[in-house]
């Protein structure tokens, strides 16, 4: 028995360390879900205040052909957009449909700004305002920030919260000791919403 001991204490120090890390990722893991949740919840408000704009706009007699065009492109855009956020909110951390609804979510914002170039306000990370005029000293290795429809911070401090989440989550599965318990409990690396 005395001969054992060292190894009992061994297994359950190993035991103890797993657990630990297990959970430690596991909490990085959910707060990227909450994150992406309140992104969701942000992204829907800009998606219904863009097809709110569309609904409120008739288009008039003597509109031209090329803004009724561009009309249905942007309409097409935000069906597009509303699919693909349906399909994120089942796993909002695969890569593949975070990289789906970034295309999505820059083409509805293309449009959005060939059609209304006048109505785009976009915003730093932290919520201060971007345009008209970009700020000096803005760190070049940050994403640069989205033109948005709605002019509301919002979206973006949630795009910012949610790329940091997940950055956290991505550095800590790649982490020697817990990348053992990553692949032992599958967990993927994900991907942020640029």
């Amino acid at each position: 028995m005395p001969e054992s001991l060292p190894w009992w204490i061994l297994a359950a120090v190993a035991l103890f360390w797993f657990i630990g890390a297990y959970n430690r990722i596991v909490r990085l893991r959910s707060g990227a879900l909450q994150a992406y949740a309140t992104l969701d919840v942000t992204l829907v408000r800009q998606l219904e205040f863009v097809q709110r704009r569309l609904a409120e706009e008739l288009a008039p007699p003597q509109a031209s052909s090329g803004t009724q065009r561009e009309d249905v492109g942007l309409k097409a855009a935000a069906a597009q957009l509303v699919t693909l956020l349906a399909a994120t909110r089942l796993k909002p951390l695969d890569p593949a449909r975070i990289a789906a609804l970034a295309t999505a979510l820059h083409t509805m914002l293309s449009a959005w700004q060939r059609l209304y170039p006048d109505a785009v306000v976009s915003f730093e990370a932290d919520g201060t305002l971007s345009r008209p005029a970009p700020l000096n000293g803005r760190d070049e290795s940050a994403p640069a920030p989205m033109a948005w429809p709605e002019p509301s911070a919002a979206a973006e401090i949630a795009r910012s919260q949610f790329n940091q989440a997940v950055e956290q989550y991505n550095a800590a599965i790649v982490q020697f000791p817990a990348l053992l318990v990553a692949w032992i409990m599958q967990l993927r690396p994900a991907a942020p919403l640029r």
